[in-house]
C-alpha cells in the first residue's frame, strides 16, 4: 500500500508517516521502482505500536530508542524488555494520580449536585 492508503489506515497523515520514516521510527520500507514507499502488514502493525506507546505518553526519542534496538534483533531483547517496563511502571504511577484527579474532580461534581437538589446551601 502507498503512503496515502497507510495514513489511511493508522490514522496518521502522510507527512507524519514520512516524518516517521524519515526519522527512522520505520524498519526498512520497501519502495518501488519509482521510489514511491510501499507498506505492509508488518508495518501496520509496528506503526500501532508506535502510537500505543505515543498515545501511553512514551516520548519519541525513547520510541527511537525502542525502534533502533528492535533492529538490531533478538540480543537487545533484554534491553527492549527493561525500556517498556520502565514505560509501563511511569504509566501506571500516572494512571494513579489521574485516578486520583478523578476523584476529586468527582467529589467537586457532587458537591454541586447536592447544592442544585437543596441538600446543602454552598453560600
Amino acid at each position: 500500500m502507498n503512503v496515502t492508503e497507510f495514513s489511511k489506515r493508522v490514522g496518521l497523515n502522510p507527512h507524519t508517516v514520512r516524518y516517521y520514516d524519515k526519522m527512522g521510527l520505520l524498519d526498512d520500507i520497501h519502495r518501488l521502482a519509482n521510489g514511491h514507499r510501499s507498506f505492509s502488514e508488518k508495518d501496520v502493525v509496528w506503526i500501532e505500536f508506535v502510537q500505543r506507546l505515543k498515545d501511553t505518553g512514551m516520548s519519541l526519542e525513547k520510541i527511537l530508542e525502542y525502534a533502533s534496538l528492535r533492529k538490531k534483533g533478538s540480543q537487545t531483547l533484554a534491553q527492549r524488555k527493561e525500556l517498556l517496563a520502565e514505560h509501563s511502571s511511569n504509566l501506571k504511577q500516572k494512571i494513579s494520580i489521574e485516578k486520583q484527579h478523578l476523584k476529586k474532580l468527582n467529589e467537586k461534581i457532587d458537591l454541586y449536585q447536592s447544592a442544585l437538589d437543596g441538600k446543602i446551601s454552598l453560600d
